[in-house]
């Protein structure tokens, strides 16, 4: 992640993927242009890494140049641009190659075209390294297309947010959801898990998700996910990641304006826990800690024999039981406890107190994030 002025961007493209689409497009042009002593035009400032790299790898003879965009500054440059400066020699008879960074609007290819009707060149192609097929508004033909990317602010390799990131080697693409509390709320058997994360959802204005209550939900509505998970729980089959993943998913994009989202019951493993990651880096957004209630074993026994007595439920009324839900859960507990450790996004909280104490120190946590 980089910081450039106020925004933040996360990484797109590598630097590696950068030069194996640049030596393709050189492959390509060197292929169709035979023994031709080419002109390349490079349009400043953003192209500038890009042509420099492309005459580096290109294997022929070949002549270079820059032009420049009068007016081009920063994030709103495609709206200010007014003429292209700097074209001086003669290129009459030759085949010229625009090498541009990007096309988005195609508001500069239409400048380029306008300057070139008038200098006889033998041929005009365009090359472009990035172009976005959602923003481009123009007819002009595009003769060589690197990568189609969507249309999403980016910056490094030559693209910039206002002065920023040209120098950047890999492309950058701008984070849009900047402030989203996420976090994965954790608590053993009896620990008050779920009446915690009802005050927490409501002080913060955040979405609770719980598994359970997810998978209730779909299975009871029949949806798809809902009919797909009961095929695999009727033949005693675990669920396979990938659907609660998705289901997960629809969730969170129900609820797309949320401040942020209490995870409950998943991740369960550090697979799911991968993959909760890329579900929320697919959302511009991360899971910012795991937040872990900790209460002892003999206070959790009690809780839940105590429980058991208005429950009804035989799990807690069991003592046998509730040890081995006590003991399942740390095993499967420490797993990602040493997940998310690792990431420095491990916090936890005493369980025991009043209910306003114990929301007072989860807060505290959340605060901090």
């Amino acid at each position: 992640m980089v910081k450039l002025h106020d925004l933040h961007f996360k990484p797109f493209i590598s630097e590696d993927k950068i030069q194996e689409v640049v030596q393709r497009m050189v492959n390509e042009i060197a292929h169709d242009l035979g023994d031709e002593v080419p002109v390349f035009i490079g349009i400043l400032n953003g192209s500038f890494m890009f042509v420099s790299d492309f005459v580096k790898k290109y294997p022929k003879a070949c002549e270079v140049t820059f032009i420049k965009l009068a007016s081009y500054e920063g994030l709103k440059s495609t709206d200010d641009i007014q003429r292209l400066i700097g074209l001086t020699q003669d290129l009459t008879a030759r085949t010229v190659v625009i090498l541009e960074d990007i096309i988005d609007s195609g508001k500069t290819l239409a400048e380029v075209h306008r300057i070139f009707k008038n200098e006889n060149v033998k041929e005009l192609k365009i090359a472009t390294l990035f172009y976005k097929p959602e923003a481009y508004k123009k007819d002009f033909k595009l003769h060589y297309v690197g990568m189609e990317i969507p249309n999403k602010f980016i910056v490094g390799y030559g693209l910039d947010y206002d002065g920023l990131g040209r120098d950047l080697p890999a492309i950058y693409q701008l984070k849009t959801t900047q402030h989203m509390t996420n976090f994965v709320l954790f608590g053993p058997p009896g620990a008050g898990k779920g009446t915690q994360a009802e005050f927490l959802k409501e002080k913060y204005s955040l979405v609770h998700i719980s598994t359970g209550d997810v998978f209730r939900f779909n299975i009871k509505n029949e949806t798809a996910l809902g009919m797909l998970a009961k095929s695999y729980m009727d033949k005693g089959e675990l669920v396979p990641d990938q659907v609660t993943i998705d289901m997960l998913n629809a969730e969170v994009e129900k609820n797309a304006d949320a401040k942020g989202f209490i995870f409950d019951g998943f991740p369960r493993t550090n697979a799911q826990a991968e993959a909760l990651d890329k579900l929320m880096d697919e959302k511009d957004s991360q899971i910012n800690a795991m937040i872990a209630l900790e209460v002892d074993d003999e206070v959790l026994v009690q809780r839940l024999l105590e429980r058991g007595k208005t429950s009804g439920r035989a799990d807690d009324a069991d003592e046998s039981i509730i040890r081995n839900r006590i003991k399942e859960y740390y095993k499967k507990t420490a797993i990602l406890k040493d997940y998310y450790s690792a990431q420095d996004k491990y916090y936890g909280v005493d369980g025991v107190g009043s209910i306003e104490d114990i929301t007072a120190r989860l807060s505290n946590v959340i605060d901090s994030l």
